[in-house]
C-alpha cells in the first residue's frame, strides 16, 4: 500500500482575496466622477454669461470697447452699479414689475390648481380631449395671441391699466394646470369619498383638503408664474404706458446716449440687479419648489 503525500496550500495572502463589490464600487465611484464633471461643465456654461454681465457691468466705456477684449477690467467700477440705479426711477419701475408680478403668479396659481383638480378628480363627457386641447396650446407661441388680445383690451379700454395681468391671472396657464392635474391624480381617492360622506362639495374638498395638501406645487407654480411675468418683455411694452411700464421695458430703453446708443456698462449693471430678487425668491422657495417638480411626474 502506497502512502500518499498531501502538499499543505499556502496561505492566502490579502492580495489574493477579492472583494465581491469591489469592480462594483469602482464603476460606481467612476459614474459618480463623470456626473459631477457633467454637472460642473454644465454649470460653468449657465453662470458664464451671468458673470460675464457682472464683469461688464464693472468696465469703463473705452474698456468695452478695447480691441482685443479685455477679460477683467483694470480697475472695478462699482459706481456704475449706483449710476445705473439713479439713471431712472430703478425703484418706480420694479414697483411695477412687482405689483404686476405678484397680481399674476397668485391668481394664476390658484385658478390653475381649481382646473388641475377639476382634471384630476373629476368626471366630465370630452375630458381627456379638453386635456389634449390645453396641453397642445402649450406649443403656441406668445406672438400669435399677443396682438389678437391686444386688439380686444383696446376695445375695451384696458390698455395702459394693469388689468390684463387680473384676467390673464384668472383663466389659468397650461403647463401649470398640468402640474396640479399630475399631484392631484396622485392622492388618495378614500380622502374625497370621506368629505362626500360628511356632506361636503368638491368646491370644499378642493379649498379644505387638496389645496393645502398641495403646498410644494404651490411654491413651485408660484415661483415660475413670478418668473414669467417679471421677465416678460413684449406685453408691458405693447400694453403699458412709460410711467406704469416694468422694469425689463425700462432696461433696454432708458440706458441709452443722446444718440441713441445704448450705454452698456450701465445697462449690464442694471441687468444684474435686475436678476437679483429672482434669485432670492428661488433661494428662498426653493426647497418647494424642487419638491412641487420631483412630485408631478408622469402617471
Amino acid at each position: 500500500m502506497t502512502a500518499t503525500t498531501v502538499t499543505p496550500k499556502a496561505p492566502r495572502t490579502s492580495q489574493d482575496v477579492k472583494t465581491p463589490d469591489s469592480g462594483g464600487r469602482v464603476r460606481v465611484r467612476t459614474t459618480r466622477l463623470v456626473l459631477y464633471t457633467v454637472l460642473v461643465v454644465i454649470t460653468g456654461l449657465l453662470l458664464g454669461p451671468f458673470g460675464w454681465l457682472i464683469i461688464t457691468g464693472l468696465k469703463t466705456t473705452p474698456e468695452l470697447a478695447a480691441s482685443p477684449v479685455r477679460w477683467l477690467p483694470e480697475n472695478f467700477q462699482w459706481h456704475n452699479f449706483a449710476d445705473a440705479f439713479t439713471a431712472i426711477d430703478f425703484l418706480g419701475y420694479s414697483r411695477n414689475s412687482l405689483i404686476i408680478s405678484l397680481i399674476y403668479a397668485t391668481l394664476v396659481t390658484l385658478s390653475s390648481a381649481w382646473v388641475g383638480f377639476g382634471f384630476a378628480r373629476l368626471n366630465a363627457p370630452g375630458k381627456k380631449i379638453l386635456f389634449g386641447v390645453l396641453l397642445g396650446s402649450m406649443m403656441l407661441p406668445q406672438m400669435i395671441t399677443l396682438f389678437p388680445t391686444y386688439l380686444i383690451f383696446a376695445k375695451i379700454d384696458m390698455v395702459d391699466t394693469y388689468w390684463p395681468w387680473v384676467l390673464w391671472g384668472l383663466s389659468a396657464a397650461p403647463y401649470l394646470v398640468f402640474l396640479f392635474r399630475q399631484f392631484f391624480a396622485g392622492m388618495p381617492r378614500e380622502l374625497e369619498e370621506a368629505a362626500i360622506v360628511d356632506g361636503v362639495g368638491y368646491a370644499g374638498i378642493f379649498w379644505r383638503i387638496f389645496l393645502p395638501q398641495s403646498w410644494p406645487v404651490l411654491s413651485a407654480s408660484f415661483v415660475i408664474a413670478f418668473t414669467w411675468t417679471w421677465g416678460d418683455f413684449i406685453a408691458p411694452m405693447l400694453l403699458l404706458s412709460s410711467d406704469k411700464t416694468t422694469l425689463s421695458v425700462a432696461l433696454m430703453t432708458s440706458y441709452v446716449t443722446d444718440g441713441g446708443l445704448p450705454v452698456n456698462n450701465l445697462l449690464a449693471a442694471g441687468s444684474v440687479m435686475y436678476v437679483v430678487p429672482i434669485l432670492l425668491i428661488f433661494l428662498v422657495a426653493q426647497r418647494g419648489f424642487v419638491a412641487g417638480m420631483s412630485t408631478t411626474g408622469l402617471k
